[in-house]
Parts: structure tokens; C-alpha cells; sequence
């Protein structure tokens, strides 16, 4: 699975800046999606000149939605977000941030640094939607944000004491939250223990979709999630493109009834068609959607030495 630049972002259609046309020929601040693309080979003075264009061309006050790309996020560290916040007394109507939109032909996704968040989310009080785009060199310190909403982290290995700090924070009118743990092996590692906050359902009363994501612990988080207070108040819980197998899936049948989701997501899994004939049979009939697309087989490392640690074959669907 690979990751792809977005089109549409907090509703919004995008729009690259700096633009092929002239100023003049800009949309209305508000009504778009921004998103901030140079080239590969940019450098510090390009980004200055590229986001003094924007400042002297859009009124910044109107501003709702901005998306950061290369090279504001890439290979060499984040850190980009620091232009919004160093204006972030006129970025008055700021709603949306998207930070390390890359495609993989740019950076791989374990690649893309970030930064610490704790200045940037202190300096938009506002601020409803956030999506992150890779680990490396992540951190969220803080112990709450009020107006966040929505919250997407991906990434092939989110660093645990960043995972560990989401699910410790207050963020009381949160409704979605998204984390792709990735492999130890790129920065991963995320344990269930670390997420104990979270699956308990403290410090984000409103919360109704819940995905943890692409982890090869992926049995070990639906066993957790059998018996986790979280799951009365959810939606929808997404546990797809990790390892789960029928081990995972037996434990998570097996706790708290399921019958009030609307949706379940497990897609790209280990489960045999017996397991996942019985999901369909428990749930659809009550009116859950079960998205069991990607079915996967382990793959054969027994003759390969190095690989035997991978005996089981088991892999995540996003890691380099």
C-alpha cells in the first residue's frame, strides 16, 4: 500500500500554491484547501520567498485549510509547521492542517520527519482537524487541546512515546481518531500498554471512530479491545492493515458485544475464510458494515535464516 497526495482536504478542494497563474487569478482565501509544494531541490531561502508570495497575495485571516508538502515535511525533518505558527495571529480562521503530504515517490512514509507539536497545537486554540504524515522525530506533548476534533496520524513507525502521548491528552471534543503504529523496525513498537488511556475512554468523552492501525501487534489490540470501555461509546473501530489472524479476531468476537457499530473495519488480514465467514454471520445480520477486503497470505520464511524471526510470515501494509 502506498500513500498518495490528497485532492480534497477539510471539504475542500485543493490548491497548490505557488500557482501557475497570477495572483490576481486566485481563489477566494476560504474557499480552498492550500497547499504548499516546491520542489525537491528547495531550499530555506525558496520556502521564505514561496510563503512571503502567499502572505502578500491571500488574506491570511480568511484562511481555513493548509496542506504542507515537500519539501516543508521530507526526509531531512519537519519543523514546517513553524511558518503558520509564527503567523498564527492573522491565520485567525484556521481550522484544518495537514502536515507531510507526500507522495512515496518523494519520501517514503517512515522517512518523513516531523517535530515536536506542542508550540504549533498551543497556538491555534481553533484549530479542528490534523493530519500528520510520518514519524520520525514526532512528539505531541501536550496535556490537552480543546477544539480538535479529528486527529490522523500516519506513518510505518510512529515513535511510542508520541502514541503514548496522544492517549494520555485531554482532548475533550475529539470524534475521530486515526493512529498507524508501523513496525518497530521504523521507529513502531507501540505496545497495548501505552495506549491503556485510550482504550479506557478517558480524556476524550466525544469520541466515535477509532482506528488502531497498521501494527504487527495487531492480535494483541483486538484481544485489548474485547474488553475495553471505549468500545460502548465508538461508531466505528477500524483494527485494519496490521497482522490480525483469527487469534485476534476470536478474542475480539468473544468480549463486548459489537452489534452497535455501524462499521468494523479489519481489511488487509490474515483471517481464513472459516473466521471470516463467522464475522459476517455475528455482525451483518445486526446491521454492522465489516470491511474484510485484503485478505493476505503469510508468506513462507522457513529457509531463509535471517528471516527467522518472521517465521509466522505476518506483515503490515505500510512500513518503509
Amino acid at each position: 500500500m502506498s500513500v498518495r497526495h490528497v485532492e480534497q482536504f477539510y471539504g475542500l478542494p485543493v490548491r497548490t500554491f505557488p500557482p501557475y497563474a497570477h495572483p490576481e487569478e486566485l481563489p477566494d482565501p476560504d474557499a480552498v484547501a492550500w497547499r504548499f509544494q516546491c520542489g525537491p531541490y528547495s531550499t530555506d531561502e525558496d520556502l521564505e520567498v514561496c510563503w512571503r508570495r502567499f502572505t502578500e497575495s491571500v488574506e491570511l485571516e480568511k484562511v481555513r485549510a493548509v496542506i504542507l508538502g515537500q519539501p516543508w515535511y521530507d526526509a531531512d525533518g519537519g519543523g514546517g509547521e513553524r511558518f503558520l505558527t509564527e503567523l498564527a495571529y492573522r491565520l485567525t480562521a484556521l481550522e484544518a492542517v495537514f502536515l507531510g503530504d507526500l507522495e512515496g515517490d518523494e519520501a517514503m512514509v517512515s522517512w518523513i520527519g516531523q517535530s515536536d507539536l506542542g508550540p504549533f497545537l498551543a497556538a491555534f486554540p481553533g484549530l479542528r482537524e490534523l493530519h500528520v504524515r510520518g514519524g520520525q522525530g514526532l512528539a505531541f506533548p501536550v496535556t490537552g487541546h480543546e477544539g480538535l476534533r479529528v486527529l490522523r496520524v500516519e506513518s510505518g513507525g510512529l515513535p511510542p512515546e508520541a502514541a503514548e502521548q496522544i492517549a494520555a491528552a485531554e482532548l475533550p471534543a475529539l470524534e475521530r481518531l486515526e493512529l498507524w503504529l508501523g513496525d518497530e523496525d521504523y521507529g513502531g513498537g507501540t505496545t497495548v500498554a501505552q495506549l491503556a488511556p485510550l482504550l479506557a475512554g478517558t480524556g476524550k468523552p466525544n469520541l466515535r471512530h477509532l482506528g488502531v492501525q497498521n501494527s504487527p501487534l495487531q492480535d494483541e489490540f483486538a484481544a485489548a479491545f474485547a474488553t475495553a470501555p471505549v468500545v460502548e461509546r465508538l461508531a466505528s473501530l477500524s483494527l485494519s492493515m496490521g497482522t490480525l489472524s483469527d487469534t485476534g479476531a476470536e478474542a475480539l468476537l468473544g468480549g463486548r458485544p459489537l452489534t452497535h457499530l455501524k462499521e468494523l473495519d479489519l481489511s488487509h488480514h490474515f483471517l481464513s475464510h472459516a473466521m471470516m465467514l463467522r464475522i459476517w454471520t455475528e455482525l451483518e445480520p445486526a446491521g454492522v458494515r465489516v470491511n474484510l477486503i485484503g485478505r493476505q497470505e503469510a508468506e513462507d520464511y522457513s529457509d531463509v535464516d535471517y528471516m527467522a524471526d518472521d517465521a509466522d510470515g505476518r506483515y503490515i501494509a505500510v512500513a518503509e
